[in-house]
């Protein structure tokens, strides 16, 4: 199981510490919402912001946009080294394309789900995705309480994948603590989003290795 710190909750004037606790900690990577206030109600990173993260962290960082244009700033996200980068399904009009540009340049390509969104819509593009993330809240905004019909939507996909063969890793996002951690991994996610439920606590890193555990 990996699991991926996401640090759209944390105080902003301390993200150069938040980035050092998540180096020190067993997260295996960095989630980083990237929101454009057009696609989702709100606003996260700026450029700025995002370069200084992508500088101090020395985890690998996975790009999550929740942004109307995903390859509007194509060149940037590899310039600053991101590894991942996960477009929304909602917000593309040609998702092959955006899969297909975003692997001519070298990084890993994600398709994001919003809660309504079936996971069926993805069986014609499965096969080139590096992984798959099933919202398990409405985007937009961290502590929100976590939808049950994800369990569902994360069999489906695991029985999909392993029917034919592949190796896309699923990633669940929204409302992850101890208790539905376990539960999606029970169900097949590879990938856990943490955020308030790890952010919020007096021991971030104590948290962070029991959910290494789960």
């Amino acid at each position: 199981m990996l699991l991926a710190p996401s640090i759209l909750s944390v105080d902003f004037l301390h993200l150069g510490d938040t980035v050092d606790l998540i180096n020190r900690s067993e997260a295996d990577f960095l989630h980083l919402d990237l929101m454009d206030g057009v696609f989702v109600p709100n606003l996260s990173f700026g450029f700025p912001e995002i370069k200084q993260v992508a500088d101090l962290s020395t985890k690998p960082v996975e790009a999550h946009l929740m942004i109307v244009e995903p390859l509007k700033f194509i060149k940037e996200y590899e310039d600053l080294g991101f590894q991942t980068v996960t477009v929304h399904y909602e917000a593309c009009t040609h998702l092959h394309g955006t899969v297909m540009k975003l692997k001519e340049r070298g990084m890993k390509a994600g398709v994001a789900l919003n809660p309504h969104t079936p996971i069926e819509f993805l069986a014609d593009i499965v096969d080139d995705l590096d992984l798959v993330l099933i919202m398990s809240v409405n985007p937009g905004f961290g502590g929100q309480r976590f939808i049950p019909g994800a369990i569902d939507k994360v069999r489906r996909l695991k029985a999909m994948i392993m029917q034919r063969n592949l190796q896309t890793l699923i990633e669940v996002d929204g409302g992850i603590n101890l208790e539905t951690g376990k539960i999606m991994i029970d169900a097949g996610a590879d990938i856990l989003v943490v955020g308030n439920s790890v952010f919020k606590t007096n021991n971030p890193e104590e948290i962070m290795a029991r959910m290494k555990k789960l």
